[in-house]
């Protein structure tokens, strides 16, 4: 049976998740001096648009739930990498991509994967602060908190995080599946 999913509905849904990952990339700059906004909302914005694109990992949800979420976060990848905010961006997220930030479907799966995108996310805010004069910058492990909070928060909006979750409850009570060992 084929669900039809509303597009104003889907539009209105992917701008609540943009204008939640644009107050999340400006609450994490806050602390920081002005000229690493741009940056980290940069950082921000590459992640959200990975996470989103990471949508036929998430545990799937009944129709026509599941074809809506899908189709927002298809939406919400495609605006992150080509709409306003990318655009007034394109400088530092074109950096982002030289450091070989764009990955693999698998990025959210793969440890060494995380791990190297978190080590070029510090990289590269480490590399702007480095631009500010000694007394405005931030403490040394600043790049370090700021990444972890956006990939928490971003994760959290985008809904990323219901994949271990409903995972979780899906043997709570149960407890996990046997393993059949052959040894």
């Amino acid at each position: 049976m084929s669900h039809s999913t509303d597009p104003t509905k889907i539009a209105a849904m992917a701008d609540e998740r943009i204008a939640a990952i644009l107050r999340a990339a400006n609450s994490w700059a806050k602390e920081a001096p002005a000229q690493l906004t741009p940056a980290i909302r940069a950082v921000c914005i590459r992640l959200a648009e990975m996470v989103a694109d990471q949508r036929h990992y998430l545990a799937p949800l009944p129709e026509p739930q599941e074809s809506e979420r899908s189709a927002m976060l298809t939406s919400v990848a495609e605006q992150l990498r080509s709409g306003t905010v990318a655009q007034e961006l394109r400088a530092h997220l074109d950096a982002l991509a030289e450091m070989e930030l764009r990955a693999t479907g698998s990025w959210s799966l793969v440890a060494a994967a995380q791990n190297e995108w978190v080590e070029r996310a510090i990289e590269y805010l480490d590399r702007h602060c480095r631009e500010i004069p000694e007394p405005d910058r931030p403490d040394e492990y600043w790049a370090d908190d700021v990444v972890a909070g956006v990939i928490a928060s971003v994760k959290g909006i985008i809904g990323a995080d219901d994949l271990y979750s409903r995972i979780e409850a899906q043997y709570a009570g149960k407890g996990r599946p046997p393993v059949s060992r052959d040894d």
